[in-house]
């Protein structure tokens, strides 16, 4: 494979794929590719079913644009950038290069956005992995995968897991055709946040990612894994929106659109079924990954403590305020009162006396903190550290960080809350939505910040270290990133003791 260069100072570049070739785009010295399809439309027949490789094209196919994002929940109005989705051209890989030369060998980092598994695309500009690549000296991928109902849902007749059977088939994308980008394929790192970090952790429990990638990356891990039963029963209560069967008969012929209202209604009405569907319920989570036996045969915790990833460099964390946001946007920030926080801790600390030993360990926690501690360690920063003591307890290598530094933005208010992590990685620090977190004009803190996060990842990419020790039951070093650079013991030793015990399993169908 060739690499031809059109145009004045060379600034279309030309690869050859597998598929065809692709002329992309040059910007600020870096080669860029959007929009390859790495999977046929999943519409029509291929409806609600596991991608099916893409078919190639004659001639040279423009690669200067997003391709159009899967069907979208109405969060955040990502429906509306969705835009007609009624096509079915949404399983897209886009890729920076700084050196798109077939003998580069440089590393390759593949991005998972988040969203909660109901909503996500990669052509936000919060993810553009210009500044990653050209900076870390890397090949960034980033690619669409079904989200909600079209991704998620239990549907019989339908294989489960649709969204993560579309991440493999985005990864042996990557495995075929990168080294036409400059990549190497046996140096590939997943890196994801949010329902992307639980889209890694199942990556490395499932047998079909076995060798796609050498390294993971799990951001804010979610604690939520379903098992088929209750992924069936919120699947039915989504059909019966449409007057319709959980069934691939029904389902299939229902516009993208209408089955994302449907499971954005469920969504909105998951708190009257709490005696049912348990935990995902009071957070109104409709979506998770399915325990299903099959594609997912156990939750990441289970398979990476009995050595699936051991032979994966494992680097993973979560932000100390992890809810932080999530208060904010539900009116609560600041108005918590001791009744809702005794119900949070009733509902989410661990074991029958879990709400006593919060109160134990954290005396002086008014009814806020206590709020938020039992939800950012129920959501996010318990599985992580679970993941990483896994891998650690099963002889596989783990690297943990905690991001300490406070959100400038919205008056700092928000800590160092969720999602803070990503404009610092990618660099893009005044675009997207997460501006709003770094605030208007990036300060020199938020750009050396970011500089050191960015070196940390992409070294983790290229050698397997992202510059400070690995995680051990014993001394618990992690990196902590705030103003000041710092490697010490794990900060949130209380909740770890807390949660010790517990092990994140399938969460079940409480009652039919």
């Amino acid at each position: 494979m060739t690499v031809a260069e059109s145009g004045p100072s060379g600034s279309r570049p030309e690869v050859l794929a597998v598929g065809g070739r692709l002329r992309g785009s040059r910007e600020a010295g870096v080669a860029v590719f959007r929009g390859i399809p790495f999977a046929e439309a999943p519409v029509g027949a291929l409806r609600l079913g596991a991608p099916r490789p893409a078919e190639g094209w004659n001639g040279v196919r423009e690669a200067v644009s997003y391709g159009p994002p899967p069907p979208q929940g109405g969060h955040f109005g990502m429906d509306a950038l969705s835009g007609d989705a009624a096509g079915g051209d949404w399983l897209t890989v886009n890729v920076w290069s700084p050196e798109p030369d077939p003998g580069a060998d440089l590393p390759v980092m593949v991005w998972i956005q988040g969203g909660g598994y109901v909503f996500g695309m990669s052509g936000l500009p919060e993810y553009d992995g210009g500044r990653l690549a050209r900076d870390g000296g890397v090949v960034v991928v980033t690619f669409n995968y079904r989200v909600g109902i079209e991704g998620f849902a239990q549907i019989e007749g339908a294989p489960a897991n649709r969204g993560l059977l579309d991440q493999v088939a985005a990864l042996e994308w990557v495995r075929d055709n990168i080294r036409a980008f400059g990549g190497d394929p046996g140096r590939v790192t997943v890196f994801g946040e949010s329902a992307g970090g639980g889209s890694v952790a199942a990556l490395l429990a499932m047998d079909r990612a076995a060798g796609l990638f050498q390294r993971a990356v799990a951001q804010s891990v979610p604690g939520t894994f379903f098992s088929p039963e209750l992924a069936a029963d919120i699947t039915a209560a989504c059909a019966a929106e449409l007057g319709l069967r959980p069934t691939v008969a029904d389902l299939s012929g229902v516009a993208p659109d209408r089955l994302s209202s449907a499971g954005d209604a469920v969504g909105a009405k998951m708190g009257q079924r709490t005696s049912r569907w348990g935990l995902p319920a009071h957070r109104a989570i409709a979506f998770s990954p399915v325990v299903d036996g099959d594609v997912l045969a156990v939750t990441p915790w289970q398979a990476l403590a009995a050595g699936a990833g051991r032979g994966i460099e494992l680097l993973v964390g979560h932000t100390r305020d992890e809810h932080r946001l999530f208060t904010l946007l539900g009116g609560l920030l600041g108005e918590v009162d001791e009744e809702q926080a005794a119900d949070a801790l009733r509902v989410f600390a661990p074991g029958p006396d879990g709400a006593r030993r919060y109160r134990d360990a954290f005396p002086a926690a008014g009814p806020d903190e206590l709020y938020e501690l039992v939800h950012s360690d129920w959501l996010f920063r318990m599985p992580s550290l679970h993941l990483a003591e896994a891998q650690s307890a099963a002889g596989g290598r783990a690297h943990v960080y905690e991001l300490v530094w406070p959100a400038p933005g919205m008056g700092g208010m928000l800590g160092a809350c969720h999602g803070l992590d990503v404009p610092l990685v990618f660099g893009n620090l005044d675009r997207g939505q997460p501006a709003m977190l770094i605030g208007e004009a990036p300060s020199p803190e938020a750009e050396e910040l970011s500089g050191r996060m960015r070196t940390a990842w992409t070294s983790f990419a290229a050698h397997g270290d992202p510059g400070w020790p690995a995680y051990d039951s014993e001394q618990r070093r992690v990196r902590l990133f705030g103003s000041e650079p710092a490697v010490a013991a794990y900060p949130e030793e209380a909740s770890r003791l807390i949660w010790q015990d517990h092990t994140f399993p399938a969460l079940p169908l409480l009652s039919r």
